[in-house]
């Protein structure tokens, strides 16, 4: 079931979190914009976290702007720790940051956000693109996902707290190198029962009602296995179940970028899509999902 949403829903690359009632949004844009809502439905402005760009970005991501992309926000002890893409549009040469906040009401005493610089880093001589992060914890221990194009998607550990540590493997996880571009980004991990499962968007964004954005998925017991796709296959070979695409809602094109947010016994899908009826503005979707009885997403 696809939630009307009202109110401020223009987005890329969202993700939500709940805190003392109040649901958050973030994504892409100018400063890391965030949005807040009581009931996932009508939305308004919470503010940005950046009023002007970290310093240590102009250094170390030369053309990179206050546009930052693609924020994960997850809740570790008391702190929530929000990790975001620093790079500029076709290039390798990015980052991942990650910023802390006690406290996501600017009303309370905790609130404050507190950059604490580059995770992860990239350029030409990686097999890896550092953007698209997303953390999820398995053995007591955090892990990053993050990836797009080039290799695809890669997963490696984090420290307690919270970077990438040090002489780590850097694992493959997913990629379509047999493709011309390898177009796999935007990975999301969400675990249910006794399968974990990979989400990714294959193909293109940013192109209004033209985007091909598709999200596609698999799964597997442990974040050691291979992930595979209903049919078998492989994400390290190109697989991947499609989950939305362009034709999956008529007014919706290039549906993509996606990540999972559970609530109230509820599992909803997030992600951003193409407004066929506005001139191909990108607006924030979200709709209940449920599995069926071998735990594929129906």
């Amino acid at each position: 079931m696809k939630l009307e949403l009202t109110g401020d829903i223009r987005t890329h690359d969202p993700t939500i979190v709940k805190e003392n009632g109040v649901y958050y949004r973030f994504q892409t844009g100018e400063g890391l914009p965030f949005h807040q809502s009581a009931d996932l439905r009508h939305w308004q402005s919470a503010g940005e976290i950046f009023p002007v760009a970290p310093d240590w970005t102009a250094h170390a991501i030369p053309k990179s702007t206050r546009h930052l992309w693609a924020p994960e926000i997850i809740r570790r002890g008391d702190e929530w720790r929000v990790y975001y893409s620093v790079s500029s549009f076709g290039s390798q040469k990015s980052a991942i940051g990650l910023v802390v906040n006690k406290s996501l009401d600017a009303k309370s005493a905790d609130y404050g956000w507190s950059d604490l610089g580059a995770v992860l880093q990239s350029d030409e001589s990686c097999r890896y693109n550092a953007i698209d992060p997303c953390v999820v914890s398995e053995g007591g221990e955090d892990y990053l996902l993050f990836g797009s194009f080039w290799g695809g998607l890669f997963l490696t550990k984090l420290t307690a707290e919270g970077f990438v540590a040090k002489d780590t493997e850097v694992r493959n996880i997913a990629t379509r190198q047999l493709e011309k571009d390898n177009a796999i980004e935007g990975g999301f991990l969400f675990r249910r029962g006794d399968w974990w499962y990979l989400f990714a968007s294959f193909d293109f964004c940013c192109r209004g009602t033209a985007s091909t954005y598709r999200i596609v998925y698999g799964r597997a017991k442990t974040l050691a296995d291979d992930f595979v796709d209903r049919t078998g296959k492989k994400m390290t070979e190109g697989g991947g179940t499609v989950l939305r695409d362009g034709s999956s809602f008529a007014r919706w094109a290039g549906t993509g970028h996606n990540s999972v947010f559970c609530d109230d016994g509820k599992t909803y899908l997030v992600y951003h899509a193409y407004d066929r009826e506005d001139e191909g503005k990108s607006k924030l979707q979200i709709e209940e999902i449920s599995f069926d009885e071998d735990g594929w997403l129906s």
